[in-house]
């Protein structure tokens, strides 16, 4: 007789019991202090689309001058494990960085919300969207987005953030059509940049005589 797989704990799930101490040893339950190493572990298998779903996601409304280019760095490293297909390996001293309990729970009272309505939209489709070789075309594309989101553009990093936001929903929940729209989202958002960077170029060009 056939066994099912037991189904996937969905990630607002995963973070909200995390938070809370569900299924927790004591002494992790008691912690003060969340680590970028706890996560990594809790989210085990996926925590890269889950990292890159945290560090995309801030950049999709407007942000302070420099966010986009703190935060895009880690993108470009995920990105391109993604495109490798590897998994995470971040060095000791970035897994050891840590938020007090209190801060995460305040984080995740805002995050939890819309990352379950946007569950309750996702689900595995479009197995062709899904192959090893589109995930790898997945990852080229978000390590260019997150080249993108480096640039100094004004109101440039929106659009590039989205797509990579749905590149990984898309990956957390095996939803093809998700993938689908973040090519096609990252396709307007080159295509918005480099219209913006060609008519800066333009500008320049005018006003270099003077």
């Amino acid at each position: 007789m056939m066994h099912l797989p037991p189904p996937k704990v969905p990630l607002s799930a995963l973070l909200l019991g995390h938070s809370t101490g569900a299924g927790l040893p004591p002494a992790k339950a008691a912690a003060e202090r969340v680590s970028v190493g706890d996560l990594m572990h809790l989210l085990a298998g996926r925590s890269g689309a889950a990292l890159m779903l945290v560090f995309a996601l801030p950049n999709v409304v407007p942000m302070p001058p420099g966010v986009s280019g703190l935060l895009g760095w880690p993108l470009v490293y995920l990105s391109w494990q993604l495109m490798l297909r590897r998994p995470p390996r971040l060095p000791r001293t970035v897994l050891q960085r840590s938020t007090s309990a209190a801060g995460f729970r305040a984080i995740l009272a805002r995050m939890v919300p819309l990352l379950q309505r946007a569950e309750r939209l996702l689900r595995p489709r479009l197995p062709l969207m899904t192959t090893p070789l589109v995930l790898r075309a997945a990852g080229a594309v978000c390590l260019g987005l997150s080249v993108i989101l480096l640039l100094p553009i004004p109101l440039g990093n929106m659009l590039p953030a989205l797509a990579i936001s749905l590149f990984a929903l898309g990956l957390l929940e095996r939803d093809g059509l998700c993938l689908l729209l973040g090519f096609a989202a990252a396709g307007v958002s080159v295509a918005l940049v480099w219209g913006v960077l060609w008519t800066l170029l333009k500008a320049v060009v005018l006003l270099w005589p003077l």
